[in-house]
C-alpha cells in the first residue's frame, strides 16, 4: 500500500519503508526492500497482492518483519481504481482510524499501532523546506557497495533536496493541527520529473497544484502514517492514499 522514497542504509544499500496489509487484515512494515534493485519478475506495484517470506524483525515495534528478498512472488494485478477505487477501499478502509489524535493515543497507551490510515478533516498547506543539496560522501559510499543478490547496478539514487510536509487538522474538536514531514515514493518521483520539465524555477507550481490545491479540493485525500523506530513517539506520512471525492447526493 505504500512505499516511500528510497534511502541509503547501512545493511540495505539503499531501501524504501514498505507498509502492506496482509490477506487477514493485518498491517506490516517489510524491510528491507531494495524496489529499485529488485529483478524484474519481483518489481511489485502498490495495491498488488504479493506472496513472500518474512519473520518478525528485532524493531520494537509489532508490524515490523524482515523480508525474505527471494522469496517475493507477485500474485495478481494491481488493483483497479474503477468505481472510485472501491477494490482498494474494500481492502483498506477496515483498518481506517477516526483520526491521527486518535491513533497517537492509542500508541501511546498500548504500544500499538504504529501504522495507520486516516482521513485529515482539513489540509491546511504543504510546506516546502529546502535541505542538503546532495548526499554526504558516507552515504554515497553505502550506495556504491553493491548487493550480493543484483544482476546489475541501478542508477545511482537521486538525492531530494526538499523536505514535503503538511500541515493539517485532525476530526476531533480539541485537534490543534499536526505538521508532520511525508516521504511517500511519488512526490519525490514528481519532483525528479517536474525539475526536469520546468526546471528550478518553475517544478513548484506544478508540485503545488497536485500535492497541495489539488489533494485539498480533488481528493478525497487521505495519509497512511508511520512512527519511526528511533523515535518511538514521532509520527511521519509515509504515502498517501487519495481517491475521487464523490460528489453528494441532493435529496
Amino acid at each position: 500500500m505504500v512505499r516511500t522514497y528510497p534511502v541509503p542504509a547501512k545493511k540495505g544499500v539503499e531501501v524504501s519503508c514498505t507498509a502492506a496489509i496482509t490477506d487477514k487484515g493485518e498491517w506490516l512494515r517489510l524491510f528491507p526492500v531494495p524496489y529499485r534493485r529488485l529483478s524484474a519478475s519481483q518489481k511489485f506495484s502498490k495495491y498488488q497482492w504479493i506472496e513472500v517470506g518474512v519473520e518478525k524483525a528485532t524493531d520494537s515495534r509489532p508490524e515490523s518483519h524482515k523480508i525474505s528478498q527471494q522469496t517475493i512472488k507477485i500474485k495478481s494485478e494491481v488493483l483497479p481504481t474503477t468505481n472510485g477505487w472501491q477494490a482498494r477501499k474494500d481492502i483498506i478502509f477496515p483498518l481506517k482510524a477516526e483520526s491521527m489524535c486518535a491513533l497517537r493515543r492509542q500508541r501511546d497507551e498500548h504500544g500499538s499501532p504504529t501504522l495507520g490510515i486516516f482521513q485529515p478533516a482539513a489540509v491546511e498547506k504543504l510546506i516546502i523546506k529546502q535541505t542538503a543539496a546532495d548526499w554526504t560522501q558516507a552515504e554515497r559510499e553505502i550506495m556504491r557497495q553493491g548487493d550480493l543478490f543484483e544482476s546489475e547496478s541501478a542508477e545511482e539514487l537521486e538525492k531530494i533536496p526538499y523536505d514535503f510536509s503538511y500541515k493539517y487538522r485532525c476530526s476531533e474538536p480539541a485537534c490543534n493541527t499536526h505538521t508532520m514531514k511525508c516521504t511517500d515514493w511519488e512526490m519525490g518521483q514528481s519532483w525528479r520529473k517536474w525539475r526536469r520539465e520546468y526546471g528550478d524555477d518553475g517544478w513548484e507550481r506544478a508540485f503545488r497544484q497536485k500535492y497541495e490545491i489539488e489533494m485539498r479540493d480533488k481528493f478525497d485525500t487521505h495519509f497512511y502514517v508511520g512512527t519511526i523506530n528511533q523515535h518511538p513517539k514521532e509520527w511521519i506520512i509515509v504515502g498517501l492514499f487519495y481517491p475521487p471525492k464523490v460528489p453528494s447526493k441532493l435529496f
